[in-house]
C-alpha cells in the first residue's frame, strides 16, 4: 500500500459494508433488542446459533465465522508466545500509551464520548483488555474459544455507531468523513500494535525482530476479522510506521472530550492501584509514552514521579537478565505477569464478563458540532518526513 494524502482521503469516507447493511436492516426490521438478547448466549466459536436469532444476523454471523484464508498459523502461534512473554509490558502499553493515543485524535475522542454507555468509567478498558486476552488464548480461533464472536459482535458495534450517527445527523460526514472509517479502524489496529512495540521498546523491554512481526501480524489478522480492507493495510513495520506518522499528523490536536476522557482513565487506574502514594505514577507513565506535547493537550498533569519513571527501563533490565539467564526465573516472571494481567483485567471489569451489543442509542446527551527467541533485538522503523 502507498500510503499518501489521497489514498487516506479515500479511506476516509470508507465503511464495512457487509456489517453496515446487517445493521441497517436490523434497525428497520426492529430486531436489534432480540438479537442483542440472544447473542448473550453466543460466547465461544462453534457453538450453534438460537434460535429465533434474525434471518440477517445469522447470515452475518455465518459469513463471518472463520478467520481468512490467508492467515499463517505459525505467525498467529509466535505472535501468542509473544504476548504471554511480554503480558504485563503490553497491558501497560494499551492502558497508557494506546488508549491516551486514541484520545489525542479529536474526533475518535468525540466518537469514544458518544458512545461510552458507561455505568462505571473501566467499560471500555475492560472490554479492550478482555478483546486481546480472548486474542491470545491457544483455541482463539477454535471451537470454544472465545475470540471469534467477540470480534463479530464488535464489529457490529462499530457499524450500528455508523448507522446512529449518520442516521441522526449527528456527525458532520463532510468535514469529519465516515464515523469509524477505514483510515480510523487502521490507525487503531496501528495503535493497539505498533504503538504498543513502541512503548515496549521505549520501556527497554527486549524484544525479537521475529516477536515483533508476529505481534504485528496478528493485529493485522484482527483488522481483517473487523472488517477493515486488507489492500489497504500496511503489510510491514516500516509501511505501518509511514502510516501511523501520517495519520497522527492528519489528525491529532487537543481537545475537551480528549482531556475528559484521559482524567477518566487515570481516575481509573488510581482507583485501582491500592492507596494514593503511587497514584502520581499513572500520570507520569502516561506522559513518558505519549510525550509531553501530547500530554499537555489530554491535561495530563505534571507529577513528582515525571523523573523517577524514567528508571523503569533499567528496572526491566534487571528483570529480563533474570529470565534470560534462569529458566525458573522465566517461568516465574511468566507466571506473575499472568496473574498481574488477570488481576488488572478482573478489577476492570469487577469480576462481570464483558458483553459486546449494538447499542439500540447513543447518549442522549451527545450533542457533537457535526516467548519467541530472542534472537536480533527489534528497533522501531525511523520516523518519516509524513
Amino acid at each position: 500500500m502507498t500510503c499518501t494524502e489521497a489514498s487516506m482521503n479515500a479511506l476516509r469516507h470508507a465503511g464495512d459494508e457487509l456489517a453496515d447493511a446487517t445493521v441497517a436492516a436490523l434497525f428497520e426490521r426492529g430486531e436489534v433488542g432480540r438479537f442483542n438478547t440472544l447473542m448473550r448466549y453466543v460466547s465461544t466459536a462453534g457453538a450453534p446459533l438460537p434460535p429465533g436469532l434474525p434471518d440477517v444476523a445469522r447470515e452475518y454471523l455465518e459469513a463471518t465465522a472463520a478467520p481468512p484464508s490467508w492467515v499463517d498459523w505459525s505467525e498467529m502461534e509466535k505472535a501468542r508466545l509473544f504476548f504471554i512473554d511480554n503480558n504485563v509490558h503490553i497491558s501497560t502499553a494499551l492502558s497508557f500509551a494506546s488508549m491516551p493515543a486514541c484520545y489525542v485524535v479529536p474526533h475518535v475522542a468525540r466518537l469514544l464520548s458518544a458512545t461510552h454507555g458507561l455505568k462505571y468509567p473501566s467499560k471500555r478498558m475492560a472490554e479492550t483488555g478482555q478483546f486481546t486476552v480472548h486474542l491470545m488464548q491457544p483455541d482463539a480461533f477454535e471451537a470454544g474459544g472465545r475470540f471469534l464472536p467477540a470480534a463479530q459482535k464488535v464489529r457490529l458495534l462499530h457499524a450500528s455507531i455508523r448507522h446512529h450517527l449518520r442516521r441522526e445527523n449527528r456527525w458532520d460526514v463532510d468535514a469529519l468523513g465516515t464515523p469509524i472509517c477505514q483510515e480510523d479502524m487502521i490507525g487503531g489496529q496501528m495503535f493497539f500494535s505498533l504503538l504498543v512495540l513502541d512503548s515496549l521498546h521505549r520501556l527497554g523491554v527486549h524484544m525479537s525482530q521475529e516477536g515483533a512481526e508476529a505481534y504485528y501480524y496478528a493485529w493485522r489478522v484482527v483488522g481483517a476479522m473487523l472488517g477493515v480492507d486488507q489492500s489497504a493495510v500496511p503489510e510491514t513495520l516500516e509501511e505501518a510506521r509511514r502510516f501511523l506518522d501520517l495519520y497522527m499528523i492528519r489528525h491529532m490536536g487537543p481537545s475537551a472530550e480528549g482531556a475528559h476522557l484521559t482524567r477518566q482513565l487515570i481516575d481509573l487506574y488510581e482507583d485501582v492501584v491500592p492507596g494514593t502514594f503511587f497514584d502520581p505514577v499513572v500520570s507520569a507513565l502516561i506522559r513518558y509514552l505519549v510525550g509531553d506535547t501530547c500530554a499537555d493537550w489530554l491535561d495530563v498533569p505534571h507529577t513528582r514521579w515525571d523523573t523517577l519513571v524514567k528508571a523503569v527501563p533499567r528496572l526491566l533490565g534487571v528483570l529480563e537478565t533474570v529470565e534470560d539467564r534462569s529458566p525458573l526465573g522465566a517461568w516465574a516472571l511468566d507466571r506473575l505477569g499472568h496473574l498481574t494481567t488477570v488481576l488488572e483485567l478482573s478489577s476492570l471489569t469487577r469480576g462481570r464478563v464483558m458483553h459486546y451489543a449494538v447499542p439500540e442509542q447513543l447518549r442522549p446527551e451527545y450533542g457533537l458540532p457535526g516467548a519467541t527467541p530472542r534472537t536480533r533485538r527489534w528497533t522501531p522503523p525511523p520516523a518519516t518526513l509524513a
